[in-house]
């Protein structure tokens, strides 16, 4: 074959499901539903929409979550589907593989890579600020060299962010039942501390602070602040909440009964996440004016000793740091997943493909754990918000084109799902272009450093990828 070829050859989807079939399916709908708003709901609910809010909309923010939602929304139906037809690790990787060929999976597999990385360590930063937060009024702080990245604020090390990605990775290791029974639990508490957090912010809710709500376009050194053209900038920002879908695609080869769970999950996940984002939206900005929460990375808190209510404020952010665990939780799951596929179809070392003697990726685990903590270490909070979106917009991007070539084989050489995206063959089309329009959106940082990790990916694929390559070693025998 030459090389045009190869980089179209198509993986049978037989072979991934005599592959992943060596992974135990122990996921049931609860657990995904859980894996989903833990990891949508995540470090994000409690620190981006005071900083969309200071930065773009203003009062506004709520607009841009549900703009968001809507565009994630659409790519949700597709992933679904997907999911459903082919539960196989890896998600969108694995997919496109299936109906685009190797090197189209390959680009949305590795744009996924980015966002796991990048997330983990986002995560584990907001979750290091809200602990730091929560434990300073009793007279506790560590060491600038300690609590920050290096090079930000006389930083070596963020110590807080480093040990929970750590501890994440040590529970997962030891099996995905039981992190996501911790999941499940973790997941209930934070979701009784958004409530919570609504409820009682509700009763300091001033009108004022949402006049006017769509402030007057201006631009700054942040971007465009106020129009419509903050609250544009505001959606690209925020996309980086609605990736939990794609943590939940990501273990679709643990699920039991596939078909029915991996809709259930994705679409149930998103549903209840959105509600959630847009309650704690407007209850952030009524309680304090925008302007205060610029480079806050613990605004709920804030919100409420605002309101004069700092014993809520120390219930809700430490039950919010212990939910701040569902989300490295999820996202160690999908990544760990994602690096296993590469590793098991040759695109990476093998032994990142390689099952322990209890049938665990811990080698791409372990991976993607060494990885994000370096990113944590040497990458401040706000740099790492900025950068999320950009490699799942250019898997969305696939997965929404992916359905026409699924949707002809259902049936045939793949099983045809009991869930299938509906308003076909308009709402793919429409899931890609509302996933483009966000992606335009994006600032130059995030585009630039997408551009370079996109140019690494090609360096590796011709360099190692196409060459190792159990499929195209398979048909050029």
């Amino acid at each position: 074959m030459n090389l045009w070829q190869k980089m179209n050859s198509k993986e049978d989807p037989r072979v991934y499901e005599n592959k992943d079939g060596h992974l135990v399916r122990s996921l049931k709908v609860r657990d995904f539903l859980a894996l989903g708003v833990g990891t949508i709901v995540s470090a994000s609910i409690f620190t981006l929409p005071g900083e969309v809010a200071a930065k773009h909309t203003g009062p506004a923010v709520a607009i841009s979550f549900i703009l968001a939602a809507i565009a994630a929304g659409l790519v949700a139906f597709a992933y679904a589907e997907m999911a459903a037809a082919m539960p196989f690790a890896g998600s969108a990787y694995s997919w496109i593989n299936v109906v685009l060929g190797e090197f189209w999976g390959w680009v949305a597999g590795w744009a996924l890579l980015a966002e796991y990385f990048i997330a983990l360590a986002f995560v584990g930063s907001g979750l290091s600020a809200n602990f730091r937060a929560l434990i300073a009024p009793l007279g506790w702080k560590l060491p600038a060299s300690l609590s920050n990245a290096f090079g930000t604020d006389d930083g070596i090390i963020d110590i807080i962010s480093l040990v929970s990605i750590l501890l994440v990775a040590l529970l997962i290791g030891h099996g995905v039942s039981r992190a996501a029974r911790v999941e499940n639990a973790l997941v209930v508490l934070k979701v009784f501390a958004i409530l919570l957090f609504i409820a009682v912010g509700a009763f300091a809710v001033k009108k004022a602070n949402f006049t006017p709500f769509i402030p007057k376009y201006k631009m700054t050194a942040n971007g465009p602040f106020g129009g419509w053209q903050g609250i544009y900038a505001g959606v690209s920002m925020i996309f980086l909440s609605y990736i939990g879908f794609d943590s939940i695609a990501a273990n679709s080869a643990e699920a039991i009964n596939p078909q029915k769970t991996m809709p259930r999950g994705i679409l149930g996940s998103l549903l209840i996440a959105v509600t959630l984002f847009v309650g704690v939206s407007l209850v952030l900005i009524g309680i304090v004016p925008y302007q205060k929460y610029a480079n806050s990375a613990e605004p709920v808190g804030l919100a409420l000793r605002y309101a004069g209510h700092p014993i809520v404020a120390v219930v809700v952010q430490t039950i919010a740091v212990l939910g701040m665990f569902t989300a490295l939780i999820g996202m160690s799951m999908a990544g760990s997943r994602l690096i296993y596929s590469f590793g098991r179809d040759g695109m990476l070392p093998k032994w990142l493909g390689k099952l322990n003697s209890e049938r665990r990726p811990n080698n791409a685990l372990w991976t993607l754990t060494i990885v994000a903590i370096l990113l944590g270490a040497f990458f401040p909070f706000s740099m790492l918000s900025q950068l999320v979106s950009a490699g799942t917009l250019i898997a969305f991007m696939f997965v929404s084109l992916g359905i026409y070539k699924l949707r002809p084989r259902e049936g045939k050489d793949i099983d045809d799902p009991s869930f299938k995206m509906p308003f076909y063959p308009v709402l793919p089309i429409l899931g890609f272009l509302a996933t483009l329009i966000v992606f335009l959106g994006l600032d130059y940082q995030a585009k630039l450093y997408a551009g370079i990790w996109f140019i690494l990916g090609l360096i590796i694929y011709f360099s190692y990828g196409v060459r190792h390559s159990i499929l195209n070693k398979q048909q050029d025998k």
